[in-house]
């Protein structure tokens, strides 16, 4: 209730303080080119609002690092590769049965985005907004998208988020993600919600800006353990079960869940600032910042009856919860010269409390707490320049107290060769502690308690990577990493474990060895006329001592495409099939009591295809999606699966929208 008081707060202040007139600045003609040249609006580039002819540039799209690119209408093949629930691609991912249920990694990165531990239950979280997901605004007039896309059964996927001003120095956006999928099979059921709000203000004279988020998410999942029979029920093909509610699944009573919420305030003041020049930047410039953040998340599996699936339990019922708080403050002071470039420096301090709500006491006497808490104080440095026809970036954070962090070093540098072909080089290493829940865990099932706190050491990562993005050689990338103290799940025991009897003895565990991480992944689009083939493929490779970390050698996804306008060019037409597949491998095991997966073993899975078929339309601002998922399931052979005992899903057809309309 109390975010719909917020959002009939922010309509109410836009009402109260009106639109201001838009007035356009004088320009020669308004270019979407790339390049320098000019180039006037096309009416498919046009908005027209009240009678004033819009473009597109005057909705500008702000990300958390603050890259601005513009409201995007067109239809494209990578809009329909991210026409998803995550809505990014999923060429590196493997679904699970059910529209949000868990991905599985057919690709890996070590590359760590934030420098301090995170709660875990990963293979639940992926639609869960960190703040650097989080997207402003900055638009002429009230912009409005509405996503919208049917689930498996009962249920719907709508994404709805409306950005609007009080003037053109104050934005906001009000958003809302609602989620259900009931799934095919037996107590699968999914439901999230994510609530965005979002703010960013320009003073008159552009010495303050500010920009604020507040979110509010929560991720429910019903979890049925796989399936108890899956020779006879499922990869026979047996008709008396093709209707999937008939095959039996392991649980009927277990759930988990993420809740969190999130308070975000990022402000800056230009103490000095001299004249804009002829490009319309500043020559030099010296200001001061400050950044804030406060977040409460939990993670918690329940269950009416405990289960032999997980081993012995304390008592009959489960519930295992697990909260992280968290506060971070950031002191910077930035300085930019058109000459020496910009360079940014400053001071954090990071503030957890990661806890249980009992401590548990082993058999043999063993405490295991149930806190870790303490405060971090870390040095920040960020610095930018081109040079010649090289951009150089980089950026460091380095821990100066405490247990969790280490350093975070990321450093580019990218070249255009020429106007159709660039260069990049990236370098990156951190070290940092595991997430929390590999660190501390308790729960009501015996062989799930543990404390690493201080037997795990910090995880370092580094890697090198090269790209080359060309017009006409595709886009080519190569990365090298190598992960020391890499930290993992898998079932542990001193005799072997039986069969469908892994997650009863699920441990957190730490490779002593290195490992080391290979990948190349090339895409390319070959057209002829109104007919496209898009290609990405990927190689890995892994050097490694034990099997800790499994990943398929080679992922490839090809898609043969139509596009046209048609009907006098009222409607573009975009159709065609895509074919995707990646070779056999041990691919990992999903824990429901973690909400993480483990690695196995014992089975190879995968080098099935997978075959969609899709027909995508525009008209206007409108773009309209029709898909005819896996639809060679039925003839192919009953052996894809996401995980070992969870099947990928069966054919479906699924239709949806995206709507940009304005006021």
């Amino acid at each position: 209730m109390k975010y719909i008081i917020l959002v009939l707060l922010f309509l109410t202040t836009s009402i109260v303080f009106g639109q201001d007139p838009i007035k356009r600045p004088e320009k020669k003609n308004d270019s979407l080119s790339l390049d320098k040249k000019t180039k006037p609006l096309s009416p498919k580039d046009k908005v027209e609002v009240d009678s004033i002819t819009l473009s597109i540039e005057d909705y500008k799209i702000i990300s958390f690092e603050r890259d601005t690119t513009y409201l995007d209408t067109t239809l494209t093949i990578q809009k329909e590769y991210k026409y998803n629930y995550l809505r990014e691609d999923d060429f590196e991912l493997m679904p699970f049965g059910n529209i949000g249920q868990a991905y599985n990694e057919l690709g890996v990165d070590f590359e760590r985005v934030a420098s301090y531990p995170s709660l875990g239950a990963k293979a639940k979280d992926r639609k869960y907004l960190e703040k650097e997901q989080i997207k402003y605004y900055n638009v002429a007039t009230p912009m409005t998208e509405l996503f919208f896309k049917t689930t498996l059964e009962e249920g719907q996927l709508l994404d709805a988020n409306l950005a609007f001003n009080t003037s053109r120095r104050l934005n906001f956006s009000i958003g809302y993600i609602g989620f259900r999928s009931l799934g095919k099979y037996n107590d699968i059921q999914i439901e999230s919600g994510n609530f965005t709000t979002t703010t960013n203000y320009i003073s008159r004279n552009g010495r303050y800006t500010l920009r604020a988020h507040i979110a509010a998410q929560n991720i429910e999942s019903e979890e049925n353990g796989g399936l108890s029979d899956r020779e006879e029920q499922f990869e026979s093909g047996d008709e008396d079960f093709i209707n999937r509610p008939r095959v039996d699944v392991l649980l009927d009573d277990a759930n988990n869940k993420i809740l969190g919420k999130r308070y975000y305030l990022d402000h800056q003041y230009k103490l000095v600032r001299t004249q804009l020049d002829s490009t319309r930047f500043e020559k030099t410039a010296l200001s001061i910042g400050h950044s804030f953040e406060y977040e409460t998340k939990y993670y918690q599996f329940l269950e009416t009856s405990n289960d032999t699936l997980f081993g012995d339990a304390i008592l009959s019922e489960i519930d295992d919860k697990a909260i992280l708080k968290t506060f971070y403050n950031e002191a910077t002071i930035q300085f930019y010269n058109k000459t020496l470039g910009k360079l940014v420096g400053g001071v954090n301090m990071y503030n957890y409390d990661y806890y249980f709500n009992s401590v548990f006491i082993e058999e043999d006497g063993t405490v295991i707490p149930n806190r870790l808490n303490g405060t971090e104080i870390g040095l920040v440095g960020d610095y930018e320049k081109r040079i010649g026809g090289f951009d150089f970036k980089a950026d460091l954070r380095y821990n100066l107290s405490g247990e969790l962090a280490g350093n975070v070093f990321n450093a580019s540098a990218s070249y255009s060769l020429n106007k159709n072909n660039k260069i990049k080089f990236s370098l990156h290493t951190s070290t940092r502690l595991p997430n929390f829940n590999y660190l501390l865990y308790q729960s009501e099932y015996l062989n799930y308690n543990w404390n690493n706190s201080e037997v795990f050491e910090k995880e370092r990562a580094s890697s090198l990577k090269g790209e080359l993005f060309s017009k006409t050689w595709g886009n080519l990338m190569v990365k090298y990493s190598n992960l020391d103290n890499y930290t993992y799940f898998a079932p542990v025991s001193d005799e072997e474990i039986a069969d469908g009897m892994d997650n009863a003895f699920i441990k957190p565990l730490q490779e002593g060895n290195t490992v080391s991480h290979l990948k190349v992944k090339y895409q390319k689009e070959f057209k002829v006329g109104m007919f496209a083939l898009n290609n990405t493929v990927m190689y890995q490779n892994v050097t490694q001592d034990s099997q800790v970390l499994n990943v398929p050698q080679l992922v490839t996804r090809n898609t043969l495409y139509f596009s046209s306008d048609v009907f006098k060019k009222a409607m573009y037409l975009q159709t065609g099939v895509t074919f995707k597949y990646f070779t056999a491998y041990n691919m990992n095991g999903y824990n429901p009591v973690l909400g993480e997966f483990y690695v196995q073993n014992k089975e190879e899975l995968g080098g099935y295809p997978l075959l969609d078929f899709f027909i995508n339309a525009r008209i206007q601002q409108t773009r309209i999606y029709l898909k005819a998922e896996h639809f060679n399931s039925s003839f192919s052979g009953y052996d894809y699966y996401a995980a070992p005992n969870y099947p990928y899903r069966d054919f479906v057809i699924r239709f949806g929208l995206v709507w940009n309309f304005f006021s």
